[in-house]
């Protein structure tokens, strides 16, 4: 039987699989969910208080959905255990200032920030699902069942003329890496040799904002990933909404690490690009 997914463990079976979603803000849980439903497994999600789409929530049953405040980590993985999940993936943001100002810390999650040295989003998230592990629960890469939706080699657009600085793109990547070694955040934007902007705690349209707000003439939006990624916790994710702050800040390039970036609703977002004469290269 062909697997469904090439980021799935060689174990997975979809016929006794229950996959538990601990769902964000955004498109990506709910297409997440389409995707494991229609693999035939079961799905069930752990949402947050003014943070997972209500909608979202209501299209489950009541005995497969639990929803809770912002750091309650204990009753989450609690949850998913009680709710039969045999595995968890993460997906959807969750409101960064909510890791320093309106966090609702239960007893695990104090513990959890205690032991820390580090307090980002990849060390707590890490940690979270370290304790998911341990309920015998196998957390999934954050790209599997979502293959099709990958960033892909060359130009993904539809312009008929094409035309971007390869010498811009190789310093952006080279750039963009070494912010994401340095654990600084996934993006920087360049123009010709210049730097300006590099994605950090406010997340990527916030620096997009600052970026096209230079006005230079082919500025370049370069997403990577870290060098050594780990997917369970932190995919790279481009989506219409990102395609619209692009479009109000005049930035027409992007480059995205093909395989490793999800492009949420890949077809649409491809289709709006083309519109808006935003061309997408994967390298």
């Amino acid at each position: 039987m062909k697997q469904a997914s090439s980021f799935l463990p060689k174990d997975f079976d979809p016929k006794t699989a229950c996959v538990g979603i601990i769902a964000g803000q955004g498109r990506y849980p709910e297409l997440l969910r389409d995707k494991i439903q229609h693999t035939g497994a079961r799905c069930v999600i752990v949402g947050y208080q003014n943070e997972t789409s209500e909608d979202f929530i209501a299209s489950f049953d009541r005995r497969d959905c639990q929803v809770f405040k912002v750091g309650q980590v204990g009753k989450t993985v609690n949850a998913l255990k009680k709710m039969g999940a045999s595995h968890a993936m993460m997906a959807g943001s969750i409101t960064p200032r909510k890791l320093f100002n309106g966090l609702h810390p239960d007893l695990m999650a104090v513990q959890i920030l205690a032991r820390l040295k580090e307090k980002n989003a990849e060390s707590i998230f890490s940690a979270i699902g370290d304790e998911i592990e341990k309920r015998e629960m196998t957390m999934l890469d954050g790209r599997s069942f979502l293959d099709d939706h990958l960033a892909s080699p060359g130009l993904m657009t539809h312009q008929r003329s094409f035309k971007i600085d390869q010498e811009t793109v190789a310093h952006g990547i080279s750039i963009a890496k070494e912010v994401a070694r340095l654990d600084i955040g996934q993006g920087v934007v360049v123009n010709g040799g210049t730097v300006l902007a590099v994605e950090a705690f406010e997340g990527t349209d916030e620096m997009l904002k600052r970026a096209g707000s230079f006005q230079t003439k082919a500025p370049i939006f370069i997403k990577t990933v870290k060098p050594e990624q780990d997917y369970r916790y932190d995919v790279p994710v481009f989506g219409l909404k990102t395609i619209d702050v692009l479009k109000a800040h005049n930035i027409h390039h992007v480059a995205l690490e093909s395989g490793k970036t999800l492009i949420l609703d890949k077809t649409t977002v491809l289709q709006a690009a083309t519109e808006a004469e935003i061309r997408i290269i994967g390298y």
